[in-house]
């Protein structure tokens, strides 16, 4: 059986079980050194004690099962700011946030996030135009232009 796939319906599981719908799976990943990383958020974020429950249920499934044969590190947490956000409900959340886009054609685009359709993001941006006053516009951005998008934090 494919690792990821029984850990995403362990994850699936223990999430109903504690009757949190707003959380939800954003990724597995088994790296070759054995590490099993799985990362979860929430439409209102997601504590420690969330995670705690996610891997002590699937670490207890997973070694009942005998699913991986080899020493494995499982590690639960919730996504690290830093990291790329790539499930529509991530970008919901982060609704009124300012993100920074790497573009497809290498270029970079900043702007504070309005609104998403099923293809595209609406944002804010702030163009500056040589002895002009920044303009602000409201863009659409197609996703498929986008090769990353992350928050970036302000401590003003």
């Amino acid at each position: 059986m494919n690792i990821e796939k029984r850990v995403a319906e362990l994850v699936e599981e223990k999430i109903a079980e504690i009757e949190r719908p707003d959380l939800f799976l954003v990724s597995i990943t088994m790296h070759s050194n054995g590490k099993l990383i799985i990362l979860v958020d929430g439409d209102h974020g997601i504590g420690i004690a969330e995670c705690v429950q996610i891997s002590r249920y699937v670490g207890f499934k997973l070694e009942e099962e005998d699913v991986i044969k080899t020493a494995y590190n499982l590690e639960v947490s919730s996504p690290g700011i830093d990291m790329p956000l790539t499930l529509p409900r991530q970008f919901t959340k982060n609704i009124g946030r300012t993100l920074s886009m790497k573009m497809a054609d290498g270029s970079k685009r900043e702007g504070k996030l309005n609104g998403l359709t099923q293809d595209a993001l609406q944002i804010e941006e702030q163009i500056k135009q040589k002895g002009k006053k920044a303009e602000i516009i409201e863009s659409i951005i197609p996703l498929e232009q986008i090769t990353e998008t992350k928050v970036i934090i302000s401590f003003k």
